[in-house]
């Protein structure tokens, strides 16, 4: 996928044969039948119903879907294309996933499970009191929704479809979109939880046999090794080594201040950047909080994590075999693409929804009734299909590739002073609104001069001088995500020691060191296990934790 240009670009023979169609069509039809089965029995006349799906949900769907939310087809090119281009390093972006899950369900959940809210920008709220800072991630969480991820998806998921059939994307790309607003407005999270895990199932066994067929035709993995290396692409994109294959493209860890992903940024910028996105975005956030019960949450993020741990063998190293070989299999390409569009872009559509009806329509309309709020949550659905529709112009004329490096510069600038707040929120009790106000515009302030100069400045083509500014020069965009978190915090550790500490009722049940000890509670009970039980499964959590913590470090020790 060097040429991203949406011209004349088809793939070798437009027709599908009747497999390709057959597998198209089971798709489909799987699809169509698991929204129909969920919606029709969730509970979909509540708030938390549609909102939190009844905090009744088991495990495996909850980790099917956090990996599955997390996977769209932005992400799932953006992988192999970056495999393709740069190696193995990219897998760190999965990989980093297993410890901020675990934070997540570890730290995290149980404070927001305390707090009793449904949206994230309404804990800030509780947490430090005022409305400026719920409104302000309210929308930066919107903004980010609409801007980054749907462009993403829509613009990946589209382009692979022309690519490989050479058919105009319009009309398949809004038929995708009403079948996903379809079982979304009817069903809510519930719905969006339980088609995610069908996409998961098709993504992991499509992406396997993918996988396989790859690594048949290049010999395996000590013939890509080889075969890499002398790969030089016909058709070539910039890139850090003027198209030829890095010399470090096999190792994980990588020169912190030559790398194209410094092992440093990867280490820490990227966890920074990582903990925004899994621990205080809406999109995975919400998943968790429909958990009946903590283990159930826990046990979801450890799926999830093992999940994570695939997309190096079945994403990327595939992707750096596409530059040697070209597989077929369309049809079960299209049907794995079309699962991880479908999965991104229910729930990006169900937590915006969420986001817009509690934290800025409830805050408009106070008295608006349960009624009133699940219709305006069902239509701000709509809304945002009407969005996604109108991009497409937009995307279609835009680069993938230069879309994809939009996207983490804009994470980049923007993401790490909400993880500041939320972390010092959290752990630190003398942090009060002004510090973590004036910390958030400090951080934008740098942040938006950042991306600023990004679009004044772009990377220069490969072979031409870098005429760019210093901090753009020299600065990785995950050493910037280390730096922006640091004035925030310094700058919200300031503010709020200049000013008078939050009263005891603001911090009671929100920070993780006053949690009342029977919090727990709080969580559905109606799951009939007895405490024995319980305490068993939380066993099988902490244990099934430090295995996935000894899996991880393995594999990094040995692609390092």
């Amino acid at each position: 996928m060097a040429d991203n240009s949406t011209g004349d670009v088809h793939a070798p023979g437009s027709q599908l044969s009747v497999t390709d169609i057959i597998v198209i069509a089971v798709y489909f039809a799987l699809n169509v039948t698991v929204g129909v089965w969920s919606a029709c029995r969730a509970n979909k006349n509540t708030v938390s119903g549609y909102f939190l799906a009844g905090r009744d949900m088991a495990w495996w769907p909850i980790g099917a879907s956090l990996f599955a939310s997390s996977e769209g087809s932005g992400l799932f090119v953006g992988l192999a294309g970056s495999g393709a281009a740069g190696g193995l390093a990219v897998a760190g972006f999965e990989w980093n996933a297993t410890y901020v899950l675990l934070a997540l369900a570890w730290v995290f959940v149980p404070i927001y499970i305390s707090s009793e809210i449904v949206t994230l920008p309404e804990y800030i709220q509780k947490r430090f009191g005022g409305q400026r800072i719920r409104t302000y991630l309210s929308v930066l969480s919107l903004m980010l929704s609409v801007f980054t991820k749907i462009s993403i998806d829509l613009y990946a998921g589209a382009l692979f479809v022309h690519i490989c059939l050479g058919w105009n994307f319009y009309l398949s790309t809004i038929l995708t979109l009403t079948i996903t607003a379809l079982y979304t407005i009817a069903g809510g999270l519930a719905t969006v939880i339980y088609t995610d895990a069908l996409q998961t199932i098709i993504m992991v066994v499509g992406a396997v046999v993918l996988a396989v067929k790859a690594f048949n035709q290049i010999g395996g993995y000590e013939q890509l090794e080889a075969a890499y290396a002398q790969a030089i692409p016909s058709r070539t994109i910039p890139n850090t080594t003027c198209h030829l294959p890095r010399a470090d493209a096999m190792h994980m860890f990588r020169d912190p201040s030559t790398g194209d992903l410094p092992w440093t940024g990867m280490t820490f910028g990227l966890t920074i950047m990582a903990t925004w996105y899994w621990c205080t975005d809406q999109v995975i956030v919400q998943r968790s909080l429909s958990a009946r019960n903590l283990n159930h949450a826990k046990a979801g993020s450890i799926l999830a994590s093992y999940l994570k741990m695939l997309p190096m063998g079945l994403m990327i190293m595939p992707g750096m075999i596409s530059r040697v070989l070209f597989p077929g299999l369309r049809g079960l390409m299209i049907a794995v693409m079309m699962a991880a569009l479908l999965s991104s872009l229910t729930s990006i559509f169900n937590s915006s929804s969420t986001l817009f009806t509690m934290d800025i329509w409830r805050q408009l309309r106070p008295s608006a009734g349960e009624r009133e709020l699940l219709l305006v949550g069902r239509v701000v659905i709509v809304v945002l299909i009407g969005v996604s529709v109108a991009w497409i112009p937009v995307l279609q004329g835009s680069n993938s590739g230069q879309l994809f490096i939009y996207m983490q510069s804009v994470t980049s600038s923007l993401a790490p002073p909400v993880t500041a707040i939320f972390i010092l929120g959290i752990f630190w009790r003398r942090a009060n609104e002004q510090g973590a106000f004036w910390g958030l515009m400090a951080g934008l302030l740098v942040g938006a001069l950042r991306l600023v100069l990004e679009f004044l400045h772009p990377e220069p083509p490969c072979g031409q001088i870098d005429t760019r500014p210093a901090p753009l020069r020299s600065l990785h965009y995950l050493h910037f995500a280390i730096a922006l978190f640091l004035l925030t915090c310094a700058v919200m550790a300031a503010g709020s020691l200049l000013s008078p500490p939050p009263q005891q009722r603001q911090i009671e049940n929100l920070t993780w060191w006053t949690l009342a000890p029977n919090w727990s509670l709080r969580t559905k009970t109606s799951d009939d296990q007895t405490p024995q039980k319980r305490a068993f499964w939380t066993r099988v959590c902490n244990f099934n934790a430090i295995l996935l913590m000894c899996v991880n470090i393995f594999f990094y020790a040995y692609f390092a």
